[in-house]
């Protein structure tokens, strides 16, 4: 491609709505373009760096036994109501009302693809079956950000496995987990796959793949000695030292704390009192019912937030109503055993000698509560969200957060859809029925760019892996209206290039050398080739390795096959 052809025009400042690094330079170096608040199109070079990505996904996909399709983005809302989803999902959900009925706009599709392949799957004899496709998804974002890291609209490669059983669903699954691997390894991003919470899409073991950012809007607890990694949602911390003061801790006590409900209410409400008190020496109690409307009570330290299991919710009002020994915002664990509450704590609840908690009365809190001799619990395990510092659950080293993007999900969703939709069955080998095991499999292909670009580039611009640069080698000719002879030393050069399938981008605008370069170096094609009459004329023409910036200087009669070799 011709620079005077292509359909480009950097910028030296970036917009001013754009925060992240790799938005700045993604929209100065001309690869997307701002259509509306999280909407972007790809320009010719940011289509060229998605159709690379694409490409790498395909070649392992397919090599992992995986066959493309391609789903409507527009789906019936009447198979979002079978699983549910369309009420759970609706904060996020994008829908139309059209002449046919209403549609919602996929984010995803789960409910889609067993509609789709299901009157091919009827029999043991046709699983196992993965299948995948590149589309484009929706999500009513209420807060984009970052350019391509948080957009309405975006481009998803998303894969499902079907198969007769839990150990073949593994299979399936370690399968797809291996190409996920080699697909980020082809595209050079320092990845770490992750323990991670299934949140909407839901099932039970799951994996997020992701890569360390500034500009992350998620964190996963690492542990530098063993290697444990999971997301905040999923991590767990391990047991810590239990407190063993022989120092008996003295007598529980009520006190007054009128209309002081909140965390930061109490701890002012105590030190008016006179007590040095935080919000850590608090101890906050979190009502929740469970499936059959029974109620549990969880206990975390006032300053972390409670990591909730799987299937409890808060109590509404009305649930507080129906249990009236429960004073909302004055909740304490003392006497929740004899009531037939089922009480969790976290570790730390165990590695505080005493604490300050609600009375169970309304305006009233106690001070001096004592584990196992004030209040007893069910279950001590890992309730709180994970922070800096907490002991690993394998080997007790220090945890540390690691602020990161998500380029990746791999669910192993069971029955998770297969129990909702009638029709995803297939018949056993002895005649009955069974619901398919299936899992999927997700990759942010349009966030991609973004995650790469955050992390490779310098002050200078972009500095695409060769795996996935628009162009392998870029020409840039001196001054060509001074110069016809290296003019036409670039024209052959570049005709070389093209004819032996090497991607070339061929700078031949009539611009200064310095906004030539400048333009290189933001665009990050990898190989630089600059080409001008005094070169040509000592027999040697420079090139710039955009990833490192060394240069070389190659001798003329070598310089295609040089740049060949390059690209």
């Amino acid at each position: 491609m011709r620079m005077t052809r292509l359909a480009l025009k950097t910028q030296r400042e970036a917009p001013a709505d754009a925060e992240a690094v790799s938005h700045q330079l993604l929209i100065r170096a001309g690869y997307i373009r701002r259509l509306a608040s999280g909407v972007y199109s790809f320009l010719p070079l940011g289509i060229r760096v998605l159709a690379k990505l694409n490409q790498i996904v395909r070649e392992e996909l397919d090599a992992a036994g995986a066959q493309e399709l391609l789903l409507p983005a527009l789906h019936p809302v009447e198979l979002w109501e079978q699983t549910g989803r369309l009420r759970t999902m609706s904060d996020v959900l994008m829908t139309v009302e059209v002449k046919g009925g209403s549609f919602v706009l996929g984010p995803t599709h789960e409910e889609a693809v067993i509609a789709t392949v299901s009157p091919d799957l009827e029999s043991y004899r046709d699983l196992p079956v993965t299948v995948y496709q590149i589309q484009t998804k929706f999500r009513d974002e209420a807060r984009p950000r970052f350019g391509l890291m948080r957009t309405r609209e975006f481009i998803m490669a998303d894969a499902y496995s079907f198969d007769m059983s839990a150990e073949a669903m593994k299979i399936s699954y370690g399968r797809m987990y291996q190409a996920y691997l080699n697909i980020f390894d082809r595209c050079d991003l320092p990845y770490i796959p992750v323990e991670a919470d299934s949140g909407a899409i839901g099932g039970d073991v799951n994996h997020e793949f992701m890569v360390s950012s500034p500009i992350g809007e998620d964190h996963f607890a690492q542990c530098p000695k063993c290697g444990y990694a999971a997301n905040i949602e999923a991590a767990k911390r391990g047991e810590g030292v239990r407190n063993r003061s022989d120092v008996p801790a003295e007598k529980m006590e009520v006190h007054a704390t009128p209309g002081a409900s909140s965390i930061k209410d109490v701890v002012n409400a105590f030190r008016s009192a006179g007590f040095e008190i935080d919000s850590s020496a608090l101890l906050k109690s979190l009502a929740f019912k469970d499936e059959n409307d029974d109620v549990t009570l969880i206990l975390v330290p006032g300053d972390r937030d409670v990591r909730v299991p799987s299937g409890l919710i808060p109590l509404s009002d009305d649930d507080f109503e129906s249990n009236s020994f429960l004073f909302k915002g004055f909740i304490g664990p003392m006497g929740m055993t004899d009531q037939g509450v089922k009480v969790l704590a976290d570790f730390s609840v165990a590695e505080r000698a005493s604490w300050f908690s609600g009375a169970n009365l309304e305006g009233h809190h106690v001070s001096n509560a004592v584990l196992d001799r004030d209040f007893a619990v069910d279950q001590v395990g890992s309730f709180a969200v994970v922070a800096e510092g907490d002991p690993c659950p394998n080997c007790g080293e220090m945890l540390s957060l690691v602020r990161s993007v998500e380029v990746g999900h791999t669910f192993q969703l069971g029955h998770s859809y297969s129990n909702k939709i009638p029709y995803a069955t297939f018949k056993a080998e002895d005649g009955t029925d069974q619901k398919y095991w299936m899992g999927c499999y997700g990759i942010g292909m349009s966030r991609l760019p973004a995650a790469i670009a955050e992390h490779f580039h310098d002050s200078d611009g972009l500095r695409w892996p060769r795996s996935v640069a628009p162009y392998q080698v870029e020409l840039v000719t001196i001054t060509p209206g001074r110069a016809p002879e290296a003019v036409a030393f670039a024209d052959d050069i570049y005709r070389q290039l093209w004819e032996m399938g090497v991607e070339v981008l061929y700078d031949d605008r009539d611009l200064a050398p310095g906004v030539k370069f400048a333009d290189a170096d933001l665009i990050g094609i990898p190989t630089i080739a600059i080409i001008g009459q005094r070169g040509i004329a000592n027999g040697v023409i420079e090139v710039k390795d955009r990833f490192s910036g060394d240069r070389v200087e190659v001798r003329v009669p070598e310089i295609v096959e040089y740049l060949r070799n390059c690209g």
